[in-house]
Order: C-alpha cells, then sequence, then structure tokens
C-alpha cells in the first residue's frame, strides 16, 4: 500500500474515532444514572442526605471538601452547572486526546533519513 492510500486510511479513522468520542462524551453523559455508584454508596453508609449536606457519621461526611472542588470541572458540572455535562464530557475528550498525542509525537520513534 502506497503512502497517500495509508495516510488517507489512517486520518479517516482518527476522524471516525474523535468524532465517535465527542458523541459518547458529549451525549451520553446526559444519560448516566445520578444515583452513587457502588463506592460512593458505601462511602455514605451511616449517614442521611437533607438539603446537599449528609448528616450522621460516614466516611463521605467531608467529601464536598476535596482539593478540586471549586475548580471549573469539579463533579463533572462546568461551572456547577450540571445541565452542560456534556460539555465537560467533551473538554474532556480533548484534552485527553492533546497529552495522549502529543506525548505519542515526543516518544515516536525517529527514522535516519
Amino acid at each position: 500500500m502506497n503512502a497517500p492510500v495509508k495516510n488517507r486510511r489512517l486520518a479517516g479513522f482518527l476522524g471516525a474515532f474523535l468524532l465517535v468520542a465527542l458523541l459518547l462524551a458529549g451525549g451520553a453523559s446526559y444519560l448516566a444514572s445520578g444515583s452513587p455508584d457502588g463506592l460512593d454508596a458505601v462511602t455514605q453508609t451511616g449517614c442521611s442526605e437533607s438539603e446537599d449536606t449528609l448528616q450522621g457519621q460516614c466516611i463521605a461526611q467531608n467529601a464536598g471538601e476535596h482539593a478540586t472542588a471549586g475548580s471549573p470541572f469539579a463533579d463533572y458540572a462546568v461551572g456547577g452547572n450540571e445541565a452542560l455535562t456534556g460539555v465537560a464530557g467533551v473538554v474532556g475528550v480533548i484534552a485527553t486526546l492533546a497529552v495522549a498525542g502529543g506525548l505519542f509525537w515526543v516518544l515516536r520513534r525517529r527514522s535516519d533519513t
């Protein structure tokens, strides 16, 4: 297979991959359950929730005080707005692909020619 055909196929594959990743991150994130997963449920054992605060004795009592609580993308929301969860997913995909692409570019094998 010659180089132009190979490069075109690679570009098509990478474009399709990016499109699927962005669609999943931007769209499927709205279908995710708001209920806590297994680990979150275990950490909340022994507590009751009243008006967004946990009452009682549980591991998750101080969960809102983590280091990234005030960051723009904390808790998979943009600026605390959970309606923008898809935007946070898209930004995450783009950032991950940028870091991975940068690492691949820096660590790639270089030919002697």
